[in-house]
């Protein structure tokens, strides 16, 4: 079973070993569906190419409990999705100029979910470059160290790909697992907010040269 934390896989990938992600797995509380989600695959699909990254990040988002979370005030068309059935895409803009991914986790009416933060790119690298608008030249691990860069490196929109039922093999934008077994989690506080911000509830693969900046500074494990 491969295991890494701080390499980057070399290893190209076997279509035969991706199962794809079941959606009980994401009907749990989004502070473990976060830590479950590091070490699966996020794979976007453009006919014959494909543009595949391993989860290196993530953050929970908890409900309506969560003075972070966007359904903090209850249930509005944005975010709608995730009052819906768990693992299915929620993709909202910032700033006007980059999207987010996150994967709506619990049963319906219970509004958990989870952030995809950061991916080390293994499939499609020079697509993703194209998409980044970066040379060929630059390193792996700038690719999709960020919500926003994962986004722009995969063509993840919230007009194309909010709502895609991430457990459906059909579709163009799906979550998988394999045979990788992550070593060690670090955890942190979310990043990027003002409410909430001391909880625990930023995971990472330790080492692992893909997270975004400034998750080297672990909580606990």
């Amino acid at each position: 079973m491969k295991s890494a934390g701080s390499p980057m896989a070399a290893d190209p990938l076997a279509a035969a070993k991706m199962q794809p992600l079941p959606r009980s797995f994401f009907d749990a509380e989004p502070e473990l569906v976060a830590r479950r989600l590091l070490g699966k695959l996020l794979v976007r699909s453009f006919g014959r190419q494909r543009l595949t990254g391993r989860i290196v990040e993530t953050e929970a988002y908890l409900g309506e409990s969560d003075p972070a979370a966007h359904t903090a005030s209850g249930r509005t068309p944005r975010n709608a999705v995730l009052y819906g059935p768990p693992g299915h895409a929620y993709v909202y803009g910032i700033y006007g100029l980059h999207f987010c991914l996150n994967v709506s986790c619990l049963g319906e009416g219970f509004p958990g979910c989870v952030l995809i933060r950061a991916l080390e790119p293994l499939e499609g690298l020079d697509a993703m470059r194209t998409n980044r608008g970066m040379t060929n030249k630059s390193a792996p691990s700038k690719l999709a160290s960020g919500p926003g860069k994962l986004c722009q490196a995969l063509q993840i929109t919230r007009a194309t790909d909010n709502g895609a039922d991430l457990t459906d093999m059909r579709g163009n934008l799906g979550l998988y697992q394999d045979d990788f077994a992550c070593r060690e989690i670090r955890v942190t506080s979310r990043i990027g907010i003002s409410k909430a911000a001391d909880l625990p509830l930023r995971f990472f693969l330790a080492g692992n040269p893909c997270v975004s900046p400034g998750a080297s500074r672990a909580i606990r494990p």
